[in-house]
């Protein structure tokens, strides 16, 4: 993840898949029927590395980018040494940080986190059980924005937590609010996930913001459980009101992300691909330089 320039002719056709989740291989059966009973969605690969690279051959997309989660205070240090080292031996997938509120020492984490060339770091309210807006988390934010760490936050509602809030829009405004010259701020899911309009409202005009397009346009895939009673209930942003999001932030603040294993990469791109409001010129800002500024 070294710093250099893409001249034009090499960024054409690249695609930067910003939001991407793998699992240890040990853990990544149990984890998926974990997670896909919670969800009730099903996921589009077996959730490891090896599967990953697999569906980034078959989709075109030429790097990953791992957002991992510490649902635990004590996973924090591990899950980065995980990413230092995978980050000096690959080629195209590389991962962020993890942080967790709870985590006693986070200024010193952090630190390490970026003088090891670590990128940013991802956060979900939800996951970990703390408001996004709590000191806590501003204090974490803070420390990432002064350390030039972008920092990924899961936003709106979560389909496997119904009803809770701790990562809904008003709650990242007012965490934000709090923070003095943040500039990569990530909201992922379109800036809060079934949670659009007040994250439009919000955050279009809101300097420092960014928004990821993973887990978004069209409908998720449920796991056959029967639990959605119908397509409607799986239904997530239409190609008209995704767009109109896009024109709305502008493309240079929208970057490309599908939430593999959740979604498919193969079918992310594809669907991406055929939105015909954007130019290529919008398009190669959102698949690739935009991300690019940020992680390389």
């Amino acid at each position: 993840m070294k710093n250099f320039l893409f001249p034009v002719f090499f960024v054409m056709n690249k695609i930067i898949d910003f939001h991407v989740h793998t699992f240890p291989e040990k853990i990544a059966a149990s984890a998926l029927e974990k997670l896909q009973a919670k969800s009730h969605t099903r996921p589009f690969t077996d959730g490891t590395l090896k599967a990953l690279r697999i569906s980034m051959e078959e989709s075109g997309v030429s790097f990953s980018i791992l957002q991992p989660v510490a649902t635990r205070p004590e996973q924090v240090s591990g899950i980065n040494e995980k990413a230092v080292k995978l980050n000096s031996q690959s080629k195209n997938i590389f991962s962020f940080g993890a942080m967790h509120p709870d985590f006693e020492n986070f200024e010193a984490e952090l630190e390490k986190i970026s003088s090891n060339g670590i990128k940013g770091i991802k956060i979900h309210p939800v996951y970990q059980g703390v408001s996004i807006d709590d000191e806590k988390f501003i204090k974490i934010l803070q420390c990432a924005c002064g350390l030039n760490l972008a920092v990924l936050i899961h936003a709106g509602w979560d389909i496997g937590f119904p009803g809770n809030d701790n990562a809904i829009p008003q709650k990242i405004k007012n965490a934000l609010e709090k923070i003095h010259g943040a500039k990569k701020i990530i909201l992922a899911h379109m800036g809060g996930w079934r949670a659009w309009n007040e994250a439009e409202k919000i955050f279009a005009d809101f300097d420092g913001v960014y928004i990821d397009t993973a887990f978004s346009l069209g409908s998720f895939t449920p796991n056959g459980d029967n639990f959605y009673k119908n397509s409607e209930e799986c239904r997530m942003l239409d190609e008209e009101k995704f767009s109109k999001m896009i024109k709305r932030f502008g493309a240079d603040r929208v970057i490309f992300g599908t939430d593999s294993p959740w979604s498919s990469q193969k079918d992310s791109v594809e669907n991406f691909k055929a939105l015909k409001s954007l130019s290529d010129e919008e398009k190669n800002l959102i698949f690739f330089q935009n991300a690019a500024s940020i992680i390389f």
